[in-house]
């Protein structure tokens, strides 16, 4: 951000990043990307971002560009996606990029970014998905988006069960997501448990993000040790990992530390992360 905005002094650009809850985090999330004004400020974070994964030895990473921002932006997703590319070339992690749609803002808006996503099939990008406000933009919505989307060769994936409960897990499940975002709300409903366990659907938990939104009031209250426990394929992942100060090798700390998962266990979680890959 110093780079970004060498306007701001370090006090600003800690109140830039500063949030309590999940609206408070898509305000922020929103101050942070109107800095992102050409396409060279995307090259910018796409390097620093792999330079941190290749320093913790990721060897693959499917990255989520928010496309739906770009749009509502107005600014020109393909010379935005020709920055990124060109700056993972030579990339010691080799990436494959997911389109993300913001959901509260509408299915006209998810079906511009799912028509992005299909036009670079052969380009990169692996799948397509629904992030935003859950309760604001419910799953239902996007039944056409995602048969659209799937039509098109992509995966699918959605955020759901982070700041809404299990029925936004069933509601994404309803339409095609083969991966959740977060889903850690779904440990409320047996059944759904029973469901992830039984159909190999995998959550994507984000331990850091999910304590820094407010999705769960504290560390000892995270349900990911109940739902491994339970059976649930479990994904270990950073979400924002500039907002929120997290990284891979963090989060496995986390796990190892605050929830007691063993080396091997961790070792299973890591594999998980390639078996469930969508290249």
């Amino acid at each position: 951000m110093r780079e970004l905005a060498p306007d701001l002094s370090p006090q600003q650009i800690e109140e830039l990043y500063r949030f309590e809850d999940f609206q408070g985090f898509l305000m922020c999330f929103k101050r942070v990307v109107e800095r992102l004004r050409k396409p060279e400020d995307y090259a910018l974070v796409t390097r620093r971002l792999l330079a941190q994964l290749a320093e913790e030895h990721v060897e693959y990473a499917e990255i989520t560009i928010s496309a739906g921002v770009v749009l509502w932006k107005k600014q020109d997703f393909a010379a935005v996606y020709e920055a990124i590319r060109e700056s993972a070339q030579g990339s010691a992690t080799q990436v494959r990029w997911i389109l993300d749609a913001v959901r509260h803002f509408g299915v006209e808006h998810a079906m511009a970014v799912a028509r992005l996503a299909a036009e670079r099939v052969e380009d990169g990008v692996v799948a397509f998905g629904i992030g935003g406000d859950e309760a604001r933009g419910p799953a239902e919505w996007f039944t056409e988006v995602f048969q659209f989307a799937r039509d098109s060769g992509l995966r699918l994936t959605a955020h759901a069960g982070e700041s809404a409960g299990p029925e936004s897990v069933w509601g994404a499940l309803r339409i095609g997501a083969e991966r959740i975002g977060h889903g850690i709300r779904s440990i409320e409903d047996p059944e759904l448990v029973g469901y992830l366990r039984e159909q190999d659907v995998p959550l994507e938990v984000c331990i850091t993000s999910n304590l820094a939104t407010g999705a769960v009031g504290s560390l000892n209250e995270h349900p990911v040790r109940q739902l491994f426990e339970a059976g649930v394929p479990i994904i270990l992942n950073t979400d924002d990992p500039a907002l929120f100060g997290a990284s891979l090798s963090g989060e496995f700390e986390l796990a190892a530390t605050c929830f007691g998962f063993s080396e091997a266990e961790l070792r299973q979680i890591a594999a998980n992360a390639f078996q469930y890959a969508f290249k």
